[in-house]
């Protein structure tokens, strides 16, 4: 049995697509990040630490999915805002700029881990106050780190992307399809 560690809708219709048959148990875990773990390791940390707390739960013999993902910008992690207000700074210092957005996977089965981290460059189009207002009245960037959606309304905010299209939406699925491949081959060996 392969469980998902993630209450997304948007990583549970991802992961659908490299597996037909999976369950989902989210991970609620607290989410504090140790002071010696690099920056950019951080959603490979906590996608780390999501997958364990699940596998701790009975379930040893079964692949347990972690992931997590971060924006970084200027040397700091955007989250999902807090309010309105946190997700129009977020797009004022996101503005005519280019980011990485960094998802961190972990795969657990029986003894064995595998973890990695993808990284995506987006670069985003000049905004005005009035875009930015608008794209925050629609809702969408509440749930989501660095406080867009690529592959909602978001997308208008992009002009580019350098990397994987299915990272940034929180789940890179070529890479994940060939690890999960690897840790179930491994272990059947």
């Amino acid at each position: 049995m392969i469980i998902l560690a993630s209450a997304s809708p948007r990583r549970q219709e991802l992961l659908s697509l490299i597996c037909d048959e999976f369950s989902v148990e989210p991970a609620d875990i607290d989410e504090t990040i140790e002071k010696e773990i690099e920056l950019e390791k951080n959603p490979e940390y906590l996608a780390v630490k999501k997958a364990k707390h699940i596998q701790g739960n009975n379930h040893f013999d079964d692949v347990v999915i972690g992931c997590d993902t971060g924006v970084f910008l200027d040397g700091i992690m955007l989250g999902k805002p807090s309010s309105k207000s946190d997700a129009a700074e977020m797009l004022c210092r996101l503005s005519g700029r280019k980011h990485k957005v960094i998802t961190g996977c972990a795969l657990l089965y029986k003894d064995r881990c595998i973890s990695f981290s993808q990284t995506t460059e987006v670069e985003f189009f000049e905004l005005t106050d009035r875009e930015i207002e608008d794209y925050i009245a629609t809702g969408e960037p509440m749930d989501k780190a660095g406080a867009y959606g690529i592959q909602g309304k978001g997308t208008a905010l992009v002009k580019g992307i350098v990397g994987d299209f299915y990272n940034v939406v929180g789940l890179p699925v070529a890479m994940l399809n060939k690890k999960l491949k690897e840790i179930i081959y491994c272990a059947e060996k």
